[in-house]
């Protein structure tokens, strides 16, 4: 079964998720697809969970918190919630010496200072991007190789050899 399996978690830039993928082959049999599938769908639900609690043992769950809730943020429809969201966002998140603050540049930064009267729903859009980089390049590939992902890696892959023999 190790032979087929490919399991890579990853970020996908396109749809701003975190997601992982297995590559199925075409000459698997249908069983070994099936609990295959079921191995993805466990971390897409607990993948992303694992990597947050990974970054609070670097002390840089704020990145991911902050991603998220610009993700949250982008969807607010109402002017007054997105006014109230984006301050909330800037004094916990980009304003200097903030609780969670965020390692931006200061462009982006002022940028944010500059729109936050009247925030748009693309006024994080830089910064989350800067955030998503840092994740991308290195917190994630150290995660990739810490205890958190590989004993799910091996978790899943011991069930799915359960299955394959029930």
């Amino acid at each position: 079964m190790s032979v087929w399996i490919c399991l890579i978690m990853f970020m996908e830039t396109r749809k701003n998720k975190f997601f992982c993928t297995l590559s199925l082959h075409s000459e698997m049999p249908l069983r070994l697809k099936r609990v295959l599938h079921m191995q993805e769908n466990a971390m897409l639900k607990y993948g992303p969970m694992i990597y947050k609690t990974y970054l609070k043992t670097e002390h840089s769950d704020e990145n991911i918190e902050f991603w998220l809730a610009c993700e949250a943020y982008k969807k607010i429809t109402s002017q007054r919630k997105r006014i109230s969201m984006a301050r909330k966002l800037f004094t916990t998140y980009i304003q200097p010496q903030a609780p969670n603050e965020v390692n931006i540049d200061s462009p982006a930064r002022k940028a944010i200072i500059r729109n936050i009267q009247k925030p748009t729903q693309s006024c994080f859009d830089e910064a989350q991007r800067i955030i998503y980089m840092h994740m991308e390049r290195d917190s994630y590939p150290r995660f990739l190789e810490s205890k958190f992902y590989q004993n799910l890696k091996h978790s899943l892959q011991n069930n799915g050899s359960d299955s394959m023999v029930n």
